[in-house]
C-alpha cells in the first residue's frame, strides 16, 4: 500500500494494520517517506485517533527503528524514569544519582525541551563541558563504573521516534495520547532497560489538561509498556504550577545540588523521593515504598547523594563550578496583599522561554543562564511589596513586557485557596 493510502486510512478514521504503520515507520527512518508526508499523518492521527492495537504497533516499530541496546553486566535491574513535561521539572537531576548511591544502576535517557517544557537534556547543557552525547557503548561502560549515566538520544536508538518528535513539536501535533505514548516507550524499549517509573502530570501547565486526560495516558502507558515486557509504576501528579521555585537551565541545576544537601523546595523533594522510591521497588532494592525512602532519605545528610552527582558530573566532563550566571536580573513585587491562589504555569513557562531558557523555533540558542526564581507557592500568603519572583536575563529589550505577563500569571486574592495534593495515586 502506498504511503498516500495511509494517511488517507487514517484521515477517514480507518484503522491501520500493524504492516501499514510497520512499513510507514522504516520509510520515513530510511528517508523514503518525506516530512510533508509524515506530518500529514501525525494530523491525521491527532484528529482521527488510535486504537490500543495501532499504539502497540507504532510503539513497536519505532522501538525497532534503529539498534536495540542489551544491558549486559550491569549489578541489578536497570530502571529507568520519565516524566511528561512540565515547567521547572528538573527532578532527574536529583533523581538519576540519588537512586543511583542506593546501588540500583540507572541509565536516563532523556529529550530537549518540546513547548513551553524545559528538557533534561537543555539542563544539563548548561554545565559547562557536559556531555550528553555518549554512544550506547560509552554509556553502558560508565554505567558499570560509577552507577549511573545520562544521556541524549543515540543516533541508532529509535531514530524514527528523534525524526517524529521534532516534527510533532513544529506541526501541532504533540498532545496526541498514541503518540506520547508511542515516542516515551520505544525509546525505552530500545534502550533495553527492565522497568519505568512515569511521572504523567496534568494541569495548566501540562500536556495532559485534566487529570482524566492523565489517567487515560497512564492506564495506555502502562498497557503498551507491559506488552513490551517492561514492568512498569506511574504516578499521575499536579502541574498547575512550576515544580520547586527554579524555572531556567542553570537554575534547575543549583536547586537539584540544594535538594541533594537536603535544603531545596518541599515539593520538589516530596516528588523526588516519591519517584526514586518506585524505582528501588521495581529493581528490587526494596520491600515496599516505605522502606525505599528511608534508604533514600538516609543517602542526603551523609553526602553520599551529592558526591554521586558530582562524580557523574565529572565523568561526563560537567565543570559545575562554572555553571553560567545572567548579566541582570529584575525583582518583583506583589502590587497587593492576600494569597497566591494560582498560577498560569505555561505562561510562566513561555516566560522563560521568552527570555532565553526555551526556544522559540528549533533552531534558536538557548541562554543557559536565563530563567525565573519564583518566591512563593500557590497558597503562601503574600504582602503587597513582597518578592513573588526574579527574573533572570541577558538580552534586555522584551522585559518589561515579560514582567507584565509574569505578574499577569500569579494570581493574587484575599481568600486562600484550597490545597490540592501533589501526587494523586
Amino acid at each position: 500500500m502506498s504511503v498516500l493510502e495511509t494517511i488517507i486510512r487514517k484521515r477517514n478514521g480507518q484503522r491501520l494494520s500493524a504492516g501499514e504503520i510497520k512499513e510507514l515507520i522504516d520509510g520515513y527512518s530510511c528517508g523514503d517517506i518525506l516530512d510533508y508526508q509524515m506530518a500529514s499523518f501525525l494530523m491525521a492521527v491527532y484528529f482521527q485517533g488510535m486504537s490500543l492495537s495501532e499504539t502497540i504497533a507504532l510503539t513497536e516499530a519505532m522501538a525497532h527503528s534503529g539498534k536495540t541496546l542489551h544491558l549486559t553486566g550491569l549489578k541489578g535491574m536497570v530502571i529507568d524514569k520519565h516524566s511528561t513535561g512540565g515547567v521547572g521539572d528538573g527532578i532527574s537531576l536529583a533523581l538519576a544519582p540519588l537512586v543511583a548511591a542506593a546501588g540500583l544502576p540507572v541509565l536516563m535517557m532523556s529529550g530537549r525541551g518540546l513547548g513551553h517544557t524545559g528538557g533534561t537534556l537543555d539542563k544539563l547543557a548548561s554545565i559547562p563541558g557536559f556531555r550528553t552525547a555518549l554512544t550506547s557503548r560509552q554509556a553502558l561502560r560508565q554505567v558499570r563504573k560509577i552507577g549511573v549515566a545520562m544521556i541524549g538520544q543515540t543516533a541508532e536508538l529509535a531514530p524514527a521516534d528523534k525524526k517524529i518528535y521534532a516534527l510533532r513539536d513544529a506541526t501541532g501535533t504533540v498532545e496526541n495520547i498514541s503518540l506520547i505514548c508511542a515516542s516515551i516507550l520505544s525509546k525505552k524499549i530500545a534502550a533495553g532497560i527492565d522497568g519505568l517509573v512515569l511521572d504523567v502530570k496534568f494541569g495548566n501547565g501540562a500536556f495532559m489538561p485534566n487529570y482524566a486526560a492523565a489517567k487515560q495516558l497512564t492506564q495506555v502507558l502502562i498497557t503498551v509498556g507491559k506488552k513490551n515486557g517492561l514492568k512498569i509504576k506511574a504516578l499521575v501528579t499536579d502541574m498547575n504550577q512550576p515544580l520547586g521555585n527554579a524555572v531556567g537551565n542553570s537554575l534547575e541545576i543549583s536547586q537539584a545540588i540544594e535538594v541533594l544537601k537536603g535544603e531545596g523546595p518541599a515539593d520538589f523533594m516530596t516528588l523526588t523521593l516519591a519517584l526514586g522510591a518506585e524505582m528501588l521497588v521495581l529493581g528490587k532494592k526494596a520491600g515496599n515504598v516505605k522502606e525505599a525512602e528511608q534508604i533514600l532519605r538516609g543517602l542526603i545528610p551523609t553526602g553520599q547523594a551529592l558526591d554521586k552527582f558530582y562524580c557523574l558530573v565529572k565523568t561526563q566532563g560537567g565543570k559545575i563550578n562554572q555553571l553560567p550566571v545572567a548579566k541582570h536580573k529584575l525583582v518583583i513585587k506583589a502590587p497587593v496583599s492576600g494569597y497566591i491562589y494560582s498560577m498560569s504555569t505555561r505562561e510562566i513557562g513561555l516566560v522563560a522561554t521568552m527570555l532565553g531558557a526555551g526556544r522559540q523555533k528549533k533552531e534558536d540558542l538557548i541562554d543557559y543562564s536565563a530563567g525565573i526564581l519564583l518566591h512563593k507557592k500557590i497558597g503562601d500568603p503574600i504582602q503587597a511589596g513582597d518578592l513573588v519572583a526574579t527574573m533572570y536575563y541577558n538580552k534586555a529589550g522584551i522585559v518589561p513586557e515579560l514582567k507584565k505577563r509574569l505578574l499577569a500569571a500569579i494570581v493574587i486574592r484575599k481568600t486562600k485557596p484550597a490545597r490540592h495534593p501533589l501526587i494523586y495515586n
